[in-house]
C-alpha cells in the first residue's frame, strides 16, 4: 500500500474516473447522481488538484484503490483549518485499512502545512462515521436532508471536527 500526492491526474485519470463512477453506482453521497457519466467523472478530476486542494491516492498492487482530498481554507481568517473531502475506497478494496491510511496521511499533510483544525461531513447513517469517530473526530452537528444519495434520496448529514494540536 502506497500513498502518493498528485499535483495533476495525468496517468491516473481513467482509474480515478472509474473509481468515482463505482462509488456513485454503489450509492455514495458524493455530490453526483447515478448514473455518473465517464466524461463527468473525468472533468471532475481534472479540476481537483489546485492551489487549495491537495489530492492523495492509495495505490494497491499498482492500481488506484482509494483517494482523499485536503481542502485548504482560502479565507484570510481560516488559514489554520482544512477540510477532509472525497475519502473513497474502491468497492473491491474495502476493509483493508485504505480509508484509515488515507485519512491519517491527509491529517499528517495538514499538520505539515501548519493546520490545527480539520472539518468534514458525511452521511449520518453511513459506515464512515465509525472510522471518523475511531480517529478522534468529534461530532458537532447533524443536518436533516443535507444531501441526496446517488439515487436521489435525501440523507441526513453528520459534521465533525478534529483539533490537530
Amino acid at each position: 500500500m502506497q500513498i502518493v500526492e498528485l499535483t495533476e491526474i495525468g496517468a491516473y485519470e481513467e482509474e480515478l474516473a472509474n473509481l468515482f463512477q463505482e462509488i456513485v453506482a454503489a450509492g455514495a453521497s458524493m455530490n453526483y447522481l447515478y448514473p455518473m457519466q465517464h466524461v463527468t467523472a473525468l472533468a471532475y478530476w481534472h479540476k481537483v488538484p489546485s492551489e487549495h486542494v491537495r489530492l492523495f491516492i492509495c495505490l494497491l498492487d499498482g492500481k488506484v484503490a482509494g483517494t482523499v482530498q485536503l481542502h485548504l481554507s482560502d479565507k484570510e481568517n481560516g488559514q489554520h483549518r482544512a477540510e477532509i473531502a472525497k475519502l473513497m475506497t474502491h468497492p473491491d478494496a474495502q476493509r483493508k485499512g485504505i480509508a484509515r491510511k488515507l485519512l491519517q496521511h491527509a491529517e499528517q499533510a495538514a499538520r505539515q502545512d501548519g493546520k490545527t483544525l480539520l472539518l468534514l461531513d458525511t452521511e449520518k447513517d453511513g459506515p464512515a462515521n465509525v472510522l471518523y469517530q475511531s480517529e478522534g473526530y468529534v461530532l458537532f452537528g447533524e443536518v436533516p436532508a443535507f444531501a441526496q444519495d446517488a439515487f436521489g434520496k435525501y440523507k441526513d448529514g453528520n459534521f465533525y471536527y478534529k483539533k490537530l494540536i
